[in-house]
């Protein structure tokens, strides 16, 4: 596109919200979500060339976000890209600045990958920008994952990659970690629901890593292992019953369950009406009940919406799993 004609162009990223962990798979396995009401359950960044960088922060929880620009994550990700941009030989004169605007759609400390998905929609949309400007893609999605992990190492404490990767990839990836292949994308069940209730209280990251224990059992260890590999293994063979068997966590849930009001009358009864599996979504304080019928579902996501929301900052979404990811329009 020519540099008249982007002068004027505003281009919009998506980046839904997503499920880290997947109950079995400890920073290793993420889920992207979508709504099946067409809701939106992500972040979006508008960007727009303009004389200098400027942010703007809007939406639901906009006023949850720290009011200075500067510190905001987006802002990180602007500096980051134009100086990446400047180390593969762009001249920095020839890097218009933008404009951009954060519809922060998704709340903070909520288990839904807020963080992963203000950095992946940033990320995203500046790299289709300046492709379109320049006329190519400055960096491929492997590049891109690498910066998004390293971004959001900056607000959690360490680089992982469970929510940014689905968040950006799509459906569900399974975190490789290796330099040349961060994650991989993992076949899915298309007939699964994932109910997930935000209950409307905040559990941040760090909290919630440090009521975990500093070592874990070998018999944990083993079992760990063992249902990470069964689960992929029941994917690709499209085995419902084993990967639902699977989906039981043995390191996080019995120590962060404690933080979660509710949480176990909330297991019992979506158990007991249907759902193939129940667990914690990231950190929490949302929780996810997977269900192979849309009735199910829909029963489950009302008793969550009656019992389990604390306030009304909550909600619950009958979803399934988002398979495109980042989107720009």
């Amino acid at each position: 596109m020519s540099e008249s004609n982007m002068q004027n162009k505003t281009i919009t990223a998506y980046a839904p919200a997503s499920i880290g962990n997947v109950s079995l798979g400890f920073d290793l396995l993420g889920a992207a979500l979508k709504p099946i009401d067409g809701s939106k359950l992500g972040d979006e960044v508008d960007l727009t060339i303009a004389e200098h960088f400027s942010l703007e922060v809007k939406g639901r929880f906009a006023d949850k976000l720290p009011p200075d620009p500067v510190s905001n994550i987006v802002t990180r990700c602007y500096q980051h890209f134009i100086k990446a941009l400047e180390q593969q030989g762009y001249a920095k004169a020839d890097i218009p600045a933008l404009h951009m605007t954060l519809h922060k759609h998704l709340p903070i400390g909520s288990g839904l990958g807020s963080s992963a998905a203000s950095i992946v929609a940033a990320l995203h949309g500046l790299n289709q920008f300046y492709a379109d400007y320049f006329g190519k893609v400055p960096f491929t999605d492997n590049e891109l994952l690498l910066v998004m992990g390293e971004l959001e190492g900056q607000i959690s404490g360490s680089v992982h990659y469970d929510n940014v990767a689905p968040c950006f990839l799509g459906g569900m990836t399974l975190m490789a970690e290796f330099k040349e292949q961060v994650a991989l994308s993992l076949p899915v069940f298309e007939n699964w629901y994932w109910v997930s209730c935000y209950s409307g209280i905040s559990v941040s990251t760090a909290a919630a890593r440090e009521i975990l224990p500093k070592q874990v059992s070998m018999a944990d260890t083993i079992q760990f292992g063992r249902q990470l590999a069964v689960f992929t293994d029941a994917l690709y063979r499209q085995d419902e019953q084993l990967a639902a068997a699977m989906m039981q966590d043995v390191i996080a849930e019995p120590y962060r369950k404690s933080l979660l009001p509710k949480f176990d009358e909330s297991r019992t009864f979506s158990k007991q009406n249907g759902a193939l599996a129940f667990g914690i979504s990231g950190s929490g304080p949302t929780v996810f009940a997977v269900c192979d019928n849309l009735a199910n579902a829909e029963k489950i996501n009302q008793w969550l919406t009656d019992n389990y929301i604390q306030n009304d900052t909550g909600f619950s979404h009958v979803c399934q799993l988002d398979v495109n990811g980042a989107v720009t329009r």
